[in-house]
């Protein structure tokens, strides 16, 4: 059992920076792939990027390669997600997620977060 708790969104304008974090309680973190996935209205819910339980790799799709960065601290029980150059279009309720397999988070993970909202004004 995992439980997962984001944290750190809110308003920004477009073109500013803002950094989501994931904390995670219940089962070792570090033996968890994690990822961050994105919900925005009337639409399905996207994955964006995914970290391994090391934070030795990494992937991102390609609406936001270049512009987010996952990352984690096992230290912490937390992963992040830093977020630059937003655009308006990345408005939407960002979740964080956690699963054993890392090929595996990106798609069905066993856990999620309850999600935090991220708005971008023009």
């Amino acid at each position: 059992q995992v439980q997962l708790v984001e944290s750190g969104g809110g308003l920004v304008q477009a073109g500013g920076s803002l950094r989501l974090s994931c904390a995670a309680s219940g089962r070792t973190f570090s033996g968890y792939a994690m990822g961050w996935f994105r919900q925005a209205p009337g639409k399905d819910r996207d994955f964006l990027a995914a970290i391994d339980w090391s934070g030795g790799r990494t992937y991102y799709e390609d609406p936001v390669k270049g512009r987010f960065t996952i990352s984690r601290d096992n230290a912490k029980n937390t992963v992040y997600l830093q977020m630059s150059s937003l655009k308006p279009e990345d408005t939407a309720v960002y979740y964080c997620a956690a699963d054993p397999d890392f090929a595996r988070v990106w798609k069905r993970p066993d856990y999620w977060g309850q999600g935090v909202q991220v708005t971008v004004s023009s």
